[in-house]
């Protein structure tokens, strides 16, 4: 359904470095060849979906939206644990620990974090079991 999703920073060479790990963590590559300015992660246009950084073209400062977050796909409940490491390490907040959550079932295993500009993120592994 989506093709990319495009978030503000205020400092893109600090924001690059809380990308550059928490994408680390998801096996998601740094696309090559951006133009100054910008970053981006994923897979080109016509591999799939891409995640991009820049400042704001209308030169205010970005800022994050309240109810506004992004949901990345883990393969693992021990990746959601690596990328909500890997964003505290790198500049990030914690916006709730990885472990099940009781309004979303017990196979839906999730870390949120705020990224250095605010932004809320997600990392979800939706079939989580206990047991496996």
């Amino acid at each position: 359904m989506l093709l990319y999703t495009t978030l503000g920073t205020n400092d893109l060479p600090r924001a690059v470095v809380f990308y550059d790990a928490i994408f680390a963590s998801l096996g998601q590559p740094r696309l090559p060849d951006w133009a100054d300015g910008w970053a981006g992660w994923g897979f080109d246009y016509d591999a799939g979906f891409s995640f991009c950084l820049c400042t704001p073209f209308d030169g205010q400062a970005a800022n994050a939206g309240n109810g506004t977050m992004c949901a990345f796909r883990a393969a693992s409940a021990a990746q959601v644990r690596e990328f909500h490491a890997a964003g505290i390490m790198n500049g990030g907040r914690d916006a709730g620990a990885p472990g099940t959550r009781e309004a979303y079932g017990p196979d839906f295993y999730v870390a949120y974090l705020f990224d250095p500009d605010g932004h809320k993120l997600a990392c979800v592994y939706p079939n989580y079991s206990p047991t496996a």
